[in-house]
């Protein structure tokens, strides 16, 4: 069963959080075990984010964590967010096309 983790964060720095996204996945090619990953930047409020993160498992999902590159992407991206980043985690149960 795949997993996703959603994170929803706000920002006024989304060209650095774009920036930062980039070097995270060039850091971590062929290491990484992100499935899909989706961004959107909400309508209605301005500076507020949600990334979608898909992963194989669960399991994948804790061994992406545990990357170097992982641990100072969050470092960073902590400073760039206006408060706290909030993390969601989700089993999916149902995936159609």
């Amino acid at each position: 069963m795949s997993f996703v983790q959603i994170l929803e964060f706000d920002t006024k720095r989304a060209t650095e959080v774009e920036s930062l996204m980039n070097e995270w996945r060039t850091q971590t090619e062929g290491t990484r075990y992100v499935r899909r990953e989706v961004v959107a930047k909400h309508r209605d409020r301005p500076d507020h984010y949600v990334a979608v993160v898909e992963f194989s498992s669960y399991e994948e999902a804790q061994r992406n964590s545990k990357l170097p590159e992982t641990d100072r992407f969050n470092e960073h991206m902590v400073r760039l967010c206006e408060g706290p980043i909030e993390f969601s985690n989700y089993d999916v149960i149902r995936d159609k096309s």
